[in-house]
């Protein structure tokens, strides 16, 4: 059990005063649908704020990100929390325990977006953060610890290539290095930042420490078809894969498509089709998950012999060995296929992040959230997809929610949809999560 005291209701009564002692989520079926709706409302109006006409794309320190934040900030003060926009441009609200200044319980995703997005990816998960703390403040309660609002800013990468920007300064392992990347505008980070309002040379300011705070946790839309196929609204995350990127270019000789024999062609083209082939092979045999994204011809005319090929590759595992197997094995197929072909390769890994692990208490507390609300034996998921919890592992214990999307669970794509009822539940599970944190103890 905690060594915390019992969450305090300050003018709580009745069911709602009990529920806080219980640590369990008090709330009415037509209060939640309403909450659920307001939320869905909200999504739809962040979704207002986008560069991409007709459709949602919001990027790091751009004039769109500047006014997600102000919303963000406008309902944080609405839930009764002191905000901030910190300096990484994550926007930040507190509600503060009974005990002044203890360590905070940190809630959080990004509001960012890939280009031409969905309306809920990250963007649900900081709403149902900011409803919890709306619904503490309605009950009159005050946990053992405050509890901490991050709307991340960048977990995506779409500006300038590095992902998790926004969490990875919060968890205080930001990289200097990133302020020198260049937008697809030929905008320095750097530049990006002084144009924001923001000073490039304070970023370290955003870090927290772990004594300040008591454990992080997230609400997420599954991104996957798992959920949707059992039928089941929610679920307990127990990991997040690992995941390695690779820009690669192949280089072989171009050359007249009807004047060059096939004995003689060094054709990257061809070299790269066997090598994507090889790809979706070695990591289906080894149970991982291998993209290539992105596939570009030169010179590219319809009659030429393509003599470079760039692609990326986008590599990811429950378990780091294994996936690091499936790289091993690509790199072996590209050497004989450069061999036989007479090409060359080069590969420059972009990006690399660990698999991260669920910390058991607090993936507990999800799931005894999630069966407050009636699933008794909820269900478990290893999240292929990348999240902020994986930045933030460096700094605290995590652990995440998942909630279910339809349309066979699309994602990063403007098809994206969650239920209403699907949401009125996640949010009582999320806020009995909360509740739970203080009564077991688990960070």
């Amino acid at each position: 059990m905690s060594n915390y005291p019992s969450p305090r209701a300050t003018g709580a009564t009745g069911a709602a005063a009990g529920a806080a002692q219980a640590g369990t989520a008090a709330t009415g079926t037509t209060r939640g649908r309403d909450e659920a709706a307001l939320i869905l409302a909200r999504c739809d109006e962040l979704a207002t704020h986008t560069s991409l006409p007709g459709g949602v794309e919001r990027v790091y320190l751009s004039p769109h990100h500047a006014s997600v934040n102000r919303l963000a900030a406008r309902w944080m003060t609405e839930a009764g929390m002191t905000t901030w926009q910190d300096a990484a441009g994550n926007q930040c609200g507190r509600y503060e325990g009974f005990d002044p200044g203890a360590p905070a319980l940190l809630l959080g995703s990004h509001l960012d977006t890939v280009r031409d997005a969905g309306r809920y990816d990250g963007i649900l998960g900081v709403l149902l953060a900011i409803a919890v703390v709306d619904r503490l403040k309605r009950a009159g309660v005050r946990l053992p610890f405050a509890v901490e609002v991050l709307a991340f800013a960048d977990e995506e990468g779409t500006r300038f290539g590095a992902t998790l920007l926004g969490s990875r300064a919060a968890a205080g392992t930001w990289d200097t290095a990133w302020l020198d990347l260049v937008d697809a505008d030929g905008i320095t980070m750097r530049d990006a930042f002084t144009a924001f309002g923001l000073d490039p040379d304070r970023v370290a300011e955003a870090a927290r420490t772990t004594a300040d705070t008591v454990g992080y946790l997230e609400a997420h839309i599954e991104q996957g078809p798992y959920l949707e196929e059992a039928d089941r609204a929610l679920a307990v995350v127990s990991s997040i894969a690992g995941a390695r990127r690779f820009a690669l270019t192949l280089t072989g000789v171009a050359g007249h498509a009807g004047g060059v024999p096939y004995h003689r062609r060094h054709d990257a083209l061809a070299g790269a089709a066997e090598i994507v082939l090889a790809v979706e092979k070695e990591a289906r045999d080894r149970d991982c998950i291998a993209t290539v994204g992105h596939l570009q011809a030169y010179p590219g005319g319809v009659n030429v012999i393509p003599g470079r090929v760039e692609f990326s590759l986008d590599l990811r595992g429950e378990h780091d060995d294994r996936r690091d197997e499936v790289w091993l094995a690509i790199q072996a197929t590209t050497a004989e296929v450069c061999a036989r072909r007479g090409l060359t390769i080069e590969a420059t890994e972009t990006h690399a992040a660990d698999a991260v692990v669920a910390d058991p208490r607090l993936r507990d507390v999800i799931r005894d959230g999630i069966a407050a609300t009636g699933d008794t034996d909820p269900m478990t998921l290893f999240s292929k997809a990348g999240h902020d919890a994986m930045a933030m592992a460096d700094l605290t214990p995590w652990a995440m929610l998942f909630v279910r999307c339809g349309n066979g669970g699309i994602s990063h794509h403007p098809d994206e949809i969650v239920d209403a009822a699907d949401v009125a539940i996640a949010l009582d599970a999320f806020e009995a999560a909360v509740r739970g944190v203080a009564s077991e103890g688990a960070a």
